[in-house]
């Protein structure tokens, strides 16, 4: 395993994080002695990040994983981090509600304290401009997120703060200007590198603006998340996460799932472009870990074995790129195409109602 400085942390982060989020559901739903071989495979292999949140399974993934880490032996620190995500639905203490919100982790994950406290809600101007956002007043305020945070690290309970960048790109920005937090996790793959990239003409997903750019000069660590499009570049079928989540819904999945379709035709195989989704992410200099759904102990084993694999040259990256922007092209002359012949059926339809 390879192991990268997150940001300004101290912490030597190993290259490939492990996910207990639902996509996976090892962490979710999966059975204790399934959860323990996983588990185990990647501490043996090198693995020291865990990566959690209350709202996992309603909480199932903090306590599993709160079940599994004490039985895993390791001659290194394992650093475990979670998150809280804040539902408003009038106004209230946030402060308090942060700080209840982290103790329950704390007792369902069975720790006296973990490594990051990160917050899951996304940052827009406006609360509820998308879904769960809050503002960046209800991050920096007196009574608002990072100040429960600090009263937790006051405790002895957090070392570093987190964020999770979604959201609008300038929000998000106010709030990492701060400089209070020590962390960003960002969506980062090969169908969307927005977070890291300015956007190409044509560009008709999210954007978020380059945003992870401003967070590397700021010394914040960078973890990248939904590597796999949520299963999209591995070519498999839809979680059934995906069918019920409000911030990645169906919708993209299918469309990530038709460009993946053609770049692996492109590539030659799967394998190709699995391999290729991951060189791409950990080939930006601008990450330090890349967090991974990691549901059986092959998926770990694959995982470690592409992360072994050559890095992108500049000229590679420049291909890709290429590649990436002849899909939107097609997608775009496909679209007009469509949308003729919607224009060219309609006439019909009025001519022959005249």
């Amino acid at each position: 395993m390879r192991y990268r400085p997150l940001g300004t942390t101290g912490i030597s982060v190993s290259e490939i994080s492990f996910g207990a989020g639902p996509v996976s559901a090892l962490l979710t739903e999966g059975s204790f002695e399934d959860r323990l071989a996983v588990v185990s495979r990647a501490v043996n292999l090198g693995i020291n990040w865990f990566d959690t949140a209350a709202g996992y399974g309603a909480g199932k993934s903090e306590a599993h994983l709160g079940e599994v880490l004490p039985q895993v032996e390791s001659s290194e620190p394992i650093h475990v981090a979670t998150k809280v995500r804040l539902l408003i639905e009038h106004e209230t203490d946030l402060r308090q509600l942060v700080v209840d919100s982290f103790r329950s982790s704390l007792q369902r994950l069975r720790m006296p304290r973990v490594t990051l406290l990160q917050l899951h809600n996304s940052v827009t101007p406006r609360r509820g401009d998308e879904p769960t956002s809050i503002t960046p007043e209800d991050v920096l305020g007196p009574r608002g997120v990072l100040a429960a945070m600090e009263d937790l690290r006051a405790e002895g309970l957090v070392d570093h703060f987190g964020l999770t960048g979604i959201g609008d790109p300038q929000a998000l920005c106010q709030v990492m200007q701060s400089r209070r937090f020590a962390t960003i996790q960002a969506p980062v793959h090969l169908l969307n590198p927005s977070a890291l990239l300015k956007t190409p003409w044509g560009f008709a997903e999210p954007d978020y603006g380059g945003f992870l750019q401003d967070a590397r000069q700021l010394g914040l660590g960078i973890f990248a998340i939904r590597v796999f499009a949520a299963g999209a570049l591995l070519c498999e079928p839809p979680s059934a996460h995906t069918f019920r989540t409000p911030f990645f819904p169906l919708p993209l999945y299918q469309r990530d799932s038709a460009r993946a379709a053609s770049l692996s035709e492109s590539l030659g195989s799967v394998r190709a472009l699995r391999e290729l989704a991951l060189r791409y992410v950990l080939s930006q200099p601008e990450v330090d870990s890349a967090i991974l759904g990691l549901g059986k102990e092959e998926h770990v084993d694959e995982a470690i074995r592409m992360s072994r694999l050559e890095r992108l040259s500049t000229a590679e990256n420049e291909q890709i790129g290429k590649l990436l922007n002849e899909l939107r092209i097609q997608e775009l002359d496909r679209a007009v195409a469509v949308d003729a012949t919607c224009t060219n059926v309609t006439q019909l339809i009025v001519e022959a109602s005249k």
